[in-house]
Order: structure tokens, then C-alpha cells, then sequence
């Protein structure tokens, strides 16, 4: 994944999240989630250093009291198997800190959800929390991205992690759409 952040380099500009990312995010978890904890940034890459077998998290933000917030998009079915990944993700992470760990999973309305809401008996203090979207997140991503080329705005290695995912994330009929759009980004023919 590095070489390819490398590669990339040479036609976009690469860094971090910036402010405006870090402030729509924010947003999301805010009026989606309805957690109105004062997050101070990104979390420190010390500090999110998980064991090697376990799920590493998605955009990882650390609040006020130092409690952690997970943000991902969950393309795939949210069934049993995708749960545990994130119970082991939340067990990991609040074992080398002892702090809360909240999971947020925004998904498009057209995934399928086979687990239902229970108790989750465990040592760690964590909470995971689905919320489906009537928007597909892969034009979202696609869009964003696309707009910030467009804006002359600096593309981080998650936004070209997640255009290069792009493609597999999608459903089976919008995969060659999004190949073709990941590689005329990819390849700085856009736009």
C-alpha cells in the first residue's frame, strides 16, 4: 500500500487529513451518531498501534477525555462475522489504553444487516453503532475525492487507499465504472 501512496506522490499531493475533513467528519458523528463529545483530532499512530491479527481501525479520533472514536464506512453485510472483527478491534484498543472505545459504521441502506442489537458481555467499555445511509458511500468517496482534485485540494493516503478499494467495495454492476474513474484519477488523467 506505501508504494502505491508513493507512486501516487508524483501526481497528487499527499498528507494527512486536513482541517476541513477532520470538521466534516466531526459533523457526521455529531448529527449521525448523536455523540456530542468534544474530539480534539485525529488519534496519535502510537497510540493506535493494534496487534498484528486484529482489525486496524478506520479513521481513529481521540476526544477531550482521551476516550477513542472509530469512524468507518462498512461496505460489506454487517453479520457476525464483521461484528466480532470490531468487538476484537474495541477489546485491542481499550486493553492498551483503558479508555472508551465507540465504533461508528455508516453504510449504505442496501447492505444487510443479519445481527441485531444485544448485550455484549466483555471486559472493555465500548459501544458499536451502525447507521445506514440512503446515499451509496462509494459515489460519496468518489465525489469527494473528486472534488478536492477539482479544488486543487491535497488528497490524503486514506483518500487514496479508499479510491484504490474502490472498485471491491462497490456493487458488482458499478464495478467497472468505478475501476475506470479509480484509474483516470490513479493515472492523473482527471480531470
Amino acid at each position: 500500500m506505501k508504494n502505491h501512496i508513493e507512486k501516487y506522490k508524483s501526481i497528487y499531493k499527499v498528507e494527512s487529513m486536513n482541517k476541513n475533513e477532520f470538521e466534516s467528519t466531526k459533523k457526521i458523528i455529531r448529527e449521525t451518531f448523536h455523540d456530542t463529545r468534544c474530539i480534539k483530532g485525529p488519534a496519535p499512530e502510537h497510540m493506535t498501534m493494534l496487534d498484528e491479527n486484529v482489525h486496524q481501525g478506520g479513521f481513529i479520533l481521540i476526544t477531550e477525555d482521551g476516550e477513542f472514536i472509530d469512524f468507518e464506512i462498512q461496505l460489506k453485510d454487517f453479520d457476525e462475522v464483521e461484528l466480532a472483527k470490531f468487538i476484537e478491534f474495541a477489546e485491542n484498543l481499550y486493553e492498551k489504553h483503558e479508555k472508551k472505545v465507540s465504533i461508528y459504521l455508516l453504510c449504505p441502506k442496501d447492505i444487510n444487516v443479519s445481527v441485531r442489537e444485544c448485550p455484549i458481555k466483555s471486559p472493555a467499555d465500548f459501544r458499536i453503532r451502525l447507521a445506514c445511509t440512503q446515499e451509496n458511500p462509494c459515489y460519496m468517496i468518489l465525489d469527494s475525492i473528486k472534488h478536492k482534485i477539482l479544488n486543487k485540494k491535497i488528497l490524503t493516503s486514506d483518500d487514496i487507499s479508499m479510491l484504490e478499494n474502490l472498485p471491491n467495495m462497490c456493487n458488482k454492476k458499478d464495478r467497472t465504472y468505478f475501476r475506470v474513474e479509480t484509474l483516470r484519477i490513479l493515472n492523473g488523467h482527471f480531470p
